[in-house]
């Protein structure tokens, strides 16, 4: 029970990493705080976490808004007394190809959904975090465009990367307040986001075969990563890049 009396707000919780760490934290004492676009999705997700004696509430919401990582924050408060850590994982592909073919509109959203909804959760939480005497936070960033160029994933990569700058100045920023903050990068994992980049058998296969491990992660193992940043194991951890990728990162390219 690692985060027993603790509030945790996760973004994009709906599904993958978000939702199997939404449930990992539960099991281990935290109060959640859901968040993602799909209310029904969230819905069961609290309904499955509170029937098995956890404490789960949600709000949807569109993670590009200012005042939805408000209210947020302000449900945690209300609900729960305060919020002690955020795991800011709410993310998107975007539009893939060449970048000279990309729209402007199509770079912002990817940029907006993947850094700028994190930059609002921080705003939003690290004043709550830091009322509570200090915490952790953790943003899900990639190997994309830290360690690896993938073709055709010029706006995520940006956006990956921009996670990983920011989570640097947030730790320094904020250490000696007692706020930890990590970046996460995943390697390729089994969500339906991953599904919908590598739609066949042959597609997953192939990118399973990037890996050292030659596998793709479970959303589990992912999640499990996460915890350990979040908890006090990592209570010397800030300011990392945390590479949970299977080995990608030294087999890719």
């Amino acid at each position: 029970m690692r985060f027993k009396g603790k509030t945790a707000i996760i973004t994009g919780a709906s599904a993958g990493i978000g939702r199997a760490a939404a449930r990992q934290f539960a099991s281990e004492g935290a109060n959640v705080v859901l968040a993602a676009r799909r209310a029904r999705l969230l819905a069961d997700l609290a309904s499955a976490i509170n029937g098995a004696g956890g404490h789960a509430v949600y709000l949807a919401g569109d993670v590009t808004d200012p005042g939805y990582h408000a209210a947020l924050v302000a449900r945690a408060q209300s609900e729960f007394g305060g919020l002690d850590l955020a795991l800011n994982n709410a993310g998107t592909l975007g539009d893939l190809g060449p970048l000279p073919d990309m729209s402007p509109d199509a770079w912002e959203h990817t940029i907006h959904v993947n850094l700028t909804s994190a930059m609002l959760g921080a705003k939003h939480q690290i004043p709550a975090i830091l009322a509570r005497g200090g915490g952790a936070m953790v943003m899900t960033s990639s190997f994309v465009g830290h360690t690896a160029g993938v073709p055709g994933m010029a706006a995520y990569a940006a956006a990956k990367a921009g996670l990983v700058g920011m989570t640097q100045v947030l730790a320094a920023e904020y250490g000696g307040a007692g706020l930890r903050v990590n970046a996460l990068l995943p390697g390729g994992t089994d969500t339906d986001m991953a599904r919908s980049f590598a739609s066949s058998d042959e597609a997953r296969a192939s990118v399973a075969a990037l890996h050292a491990l030659g596998r793709m992660a479970a959303p589990e193992e992912i999640a499990r990563a996460a915890l350990f940043l979040l908890s006090d194991d990592a209570s010397f951890v800030t300011g990392t890049a945390l590479l949970a990728d299977g080995g990608v990162s030294i087999t890719c390219g």
